[in-house]
């Protein structure tokens, strides 16, 4: 199991369009991701669930990945945080 914290940077957060990209990028792997904010934790694979964290810009979300690709699971999490999900800044 890996854990990383993560700052949401794009200045309007997991919205709609940003947490759809997210809930993708996450069925794409074997492994169980979960977020976690604020005590509430809920399926990276669930767009209802990602939308529910209400995560805005500047919200620090944890997530954890467990399987057999939870590693470039969290390298493509990464990737999506630090590219603000593909929103122009």
């Amino acid at each position: 199991m890996k854990t990383q914290s993560f700052v949401i940077k794009n200045k309007v957060g997991l919205h709609a369009r940003p947490a759809a990209v997210l809930v993708q990028a996450a069925n794409k792997f074997k492994s169980e991701i979960k977020l976690e904010k604020d005590g509430n934790e809920v399926s990276a694979k669930s767009i209802l669930g990602v939308l529910s964290l209400g995560a805005e810009k500047g919200t620090v979300v944890v997530v954890t990945a467990n399987g057999v690709d939870e590693e470039e699971a969290l390298k493509t999490i990464e990737e999506l945080v630090n590219n603000n999900f593909g929103d122009p800044e």
